[in-house]
């Protein structure tokens, strides 16, 4: 079963409506965010800036019209704001802006940094002694920049257990610069891996539940979530370099509509 057909949509019409976006890369991210936000982090939507919140940051900044999708279905983004996508009186462009997009907690876009915020977020709150968790979402193509791997050595010497990363492992760069057995690499680090179908919801959420059962063990926690970028769109699926950032004609809007349906 096809998860969040009609985000996968409002993804589509996005990209198509503003000109620009990354679908494929949207839709291999999409099924994590929602359950991530609705089934592991401690977020109030009507209270954003609250210090008891746990934090997530988009490190695959250019999959943010996933996280504007659904950001929009659970009130924090309204139907003016995603029509005004990358327009000068908008407040959303092709990566997430943190000081103009509530509910981001960074600025990302440039791969390889997101994950560095993100593990000084986790550094502060061990600090304070707070309980909040910090999730982050990395791409497998990503794995490539060194700032990752400076993180994957830091995160298990500082014991950051309130620090789980998810790796897109949608295969993107394997024609170019594939990234080889990501679990081993992190387990090597020091990390507790765990490996999941990043589109089945029994999976991710049993996932989510044993993170949090594993309490304050002193390690931080790698998912690598199995994905298909383009996923829902088998001639996106299929031929995913083509449609990476290519924005949709009328009628390939219309074909991605149908083939959201059919899936």
């Amino acid at each position: 079963m096809l998860l969040n057909k009609e985000l996968r949509k409002r993804i589509a019409w996005m990209t198509w409506h503003s000109k620009e976006g990354h679908i494929p890369s949207a839709f291999s991210i999409l099924d994590l965010i929602v359950l991530a936000y609705e089934k592991f982090l401690n977020i109030d939507t009507q209270e954003l800036e609250s210090k008891n919140r746990d934090y997530f940051i988009l490190s695959k900044g250019h999959g943010c019209s996933a996280l504007y999708a659904y950001f929009e279905q659970i009130g924090i983004l309204s139907e003016t704001d995603i029509e005004n996508k990358n327009k000068s009186n908008g407040i959303l462009a092709t990566h997430p802006d943190r000081n103009k997009v509530p509910g981001i907690e960074a600025s990302t876009g440039s791969l390889g940094n997101g994950v560095g915020f993100a593990l000084g977020i986790a550094l502060g709150l061990k600090i304070e002694n707070a309980q909040n968790k910090v999730l982050t979402i990395l791409g497998d193509a990503e794995c490539n920049e060194g700032t990752v791997w400076e993180c994957a050595l830091l995160a298990p010497h500082l014991k950051l257990d309130n620090f789980t990363i998810i790796i897109d492992n949608n295969h993107s760069c394997d024609p170019t610069l594939p990234v080889p057995n990501l679990p081993e690499k992190f387990r090597a680090f020091g990390w507790q891996v765990f490996e999941i179908n990043g589109h089945v919801q029994k999976d991710i959420i049993e996932c989510f539940e044993s993170i949090k059962d594993t309490g304050s063990n002193g390690i931080p926690k790698c998912i690598i979530a199995n994905t298909v970028k383009g996923k829902g769109v088998p001639n996106m699926e299929k031929n995913y370099g083509h449609w990476h950032s290519k924005v949709p004609s009328d009628l390939e809007l219309s074909e991605i509509m149908v083939a959201i349906d059919n899936y």
